[in-house]
């Protein structure tokens, strides 16, 4: 419950601190790191989870830190640190196994040599180094409360012209704590308690706190994730074992929509490091049916007959995929709302702020989720320089500098890749023919058509702004096209059956 207040701020003892960030995600720890390097003191970070390299398998997943999200290591120096716990690009090898054992290796070919590397690692490496470089370097200034949620945002009204804010808060004991910062960030993602707040607090009649839709071909498709054991073998004869740093495309023998399913494994710098299979399907697979280990075996074993399931998925783990609820790929989206700031006088601001899942929220399709995020804390960044600081300055701008790449950003998760799950082989042809027809002609004629959205997002010195404009210029000069073959076709038609 979130409510508004009103009564003497002396009432209440609160513990103190400058910043409170709910969320120690990428985008909260991130945030705590750019504000401590520029000087700001008593950060306060709080976490759900118990501890910040926590293992969940479900999450078990891999980022891709690109060009984007090298800005904000760039700025902390912490880009060579990335670099040395995560697989390049530059050396993205993948293995295709086919059910009967075949398998075909090729390197993925790098669109454009001069953009950035980027590094492949798994989320829980590059939380624990962003976690790491606070406690090494960042311990006088920024706290992060492990096993901590936030339960009620009040806003309290001191007198007529001035308001403060009250975040109640459950510890890790129990025990409620209640903060008074002058900066509250909304890091918690997209069931965001902070932004959740501020549409109740928001009288403008705007709905600028509420999510705006726009539904793609993948969203609503539900994943699990499988762990498998380091340099697991991949042949039944136990002759071929994974190698960490290959990524890994196992085919399943089975077909149809309710049954067809495939292993993704992508690489990982560290040999000794657990492997994670995604599996994605549309709801109505017959995986989500399966209740206990023996059945997820029985429907495994089949599927991929090139591999010694019992081997390398334990009981226990058999046992725990069977009965995780797994996640959902959500619809993409986003909020026009970014801040919001409380009354004050001239000389001490209060504010809120919102960053990364908070914001924008979509499938994995464009892998931008903590590119965009970290970006988030660049743009951040860069409206407190321009500001001195000063919240309410800085707020405002930073709302003004991001929303339109915001919004941009959502469009491009919605069109950029989103058949690249299998869901549906005629709607990814036609998507394919699409994406090399817009391949080509941006080679034979760049100075009218530009490269697939897919490949523009990779270009970490266009705007999302910028590549949206110039994906929709190419499509309304396709449809224009288009339309003047079509008449063209059709006066030719005419003719002739004139002759």
């Amino acid at each position: 419950m979130n409510t508004e207040n009103s009564f003497a701020a002396s009432e209440t003892n609160y513990s103190q601190c400058n910043v409170l960030i709910v969320g120690g995600g990428p985008a909260g720890l991130a945030t705590a790191l750019m504000l401590a390097k520029r000087g700001w003191k008593n950060i306060t970070v709080l976490e759900k989870r118990p501890t910040a390299g926590y293992y969940e398998p479900d999450k078990s997943f891999s980022y891709q830190i690109d060009g984007r999200g090298q800005k904000f290591t760039d700025y902390l120096e912490l880009t060579h640190q990335l670099s040395t716990i995560s697989v390049p690009s530059t050396e993205f090898y993948l293995t295709t196994i086919k059910p009967d054992g075949s398998r075909k290796t090729f390197k993925l070919p790098i669109v454009d040599p001069k953009r950035k590397t980027a590094y492949w690692l798994p989320r829980r490496a590059f939380l624990l180094l962003l976690y790491q470089e606070i406690e090494r370097d960042w311990q006088d200034s920024i706290t992060v409360l492990f096993n901590t949620s936030c339960l009620q945002i009040n806003k309290i009204a001191i007198n007529n012209a001035e308001e403060k804010l009250e975040i109640v808060v459950k510890g890790e004991n129990g025990n409620i704590v209640k903060f008074a910062p002058n900066l509250l960030v909304g890091c918690d993602g997209l069931n965001s308690i902070v932004r959740h707040t501020l549409k109740e607090w928001d009288k403008s009649g705007s709905d600028k706190f509420e999510m705006k839709l726009f539904p793609s071909p993948s969203s609503g498709l539900k994943y699990k994730v499988l762990s498998l054991p380091p340099n697991l073998p991949l042949d039944r004869k136990g002759e071929e074992h994974a190698v960490s740093t290959m990524a890994y495309a196992i085919r399943g023998a089975f077909k149809g929509r309710t049954r067809s399913v495939s292993l993704g494994l992508l690489p990982l710098k560290n040999p000794d490091e657990p492997r994670t299979a995604n599996i994605i399907t549309y709801p109505d697979h017959e995986i989500w049916e399966l209740k206990n280990s023996e059945e997820l075996y029985n429907f495994l074993e089949p599927a991929f007959p090139q591999l010694p399931i019992r081997q390398i998925v334990s009981p226990q783990e058999a046992d725990r995929f069977a009965k995780s609820e797994g996640g959902s790929f959500p619809i993409p989206q986003y909020c026009s709302g970014l801040h919001f700031l409380l009354k004050a006088n001239q000389s001490c601001a209060t504010g809120i702020v919102l960053l990364g899942d908070a914001i924008h929220c979509f499938p994995p399709d464009i892998g931008q989720g903590v590119n965009s995020a970290l970006e988030d804390v660049c743009v951040l960044n860069e409206a407190l320089s321009r500001s001195n600081d000063d919240i309410s300055l800085a707020l405002p701008l930073y709302e003004s500098l991001r929303l339109p790449d915001v919004k941009a950003l959502v469009r491009l998760a919605q069109t950029a890749f989103p058949w690249q799950y299998n869901q549906d082989p005629l709607r990814r042809n036609l998507w394919s023919v699409n994406f090399f027809l817009r391949l080509l002609l941006s080679r034979l004629l760049p100075f009218i058509f530009s490269s697939p959205a897919f490949l523009l997002i990779q270009n970490q010195q266009l705007s999302y702004q910028q590549i949206w404009a110039m994906v929709q210029r190419t499509t309304q000069i396709l449809y224009l096209l288009g339309l003047i073959f079509i008449v063209g076709y059709l006066a030719v038609v005419l003719k002739v059956a004139e002759i």
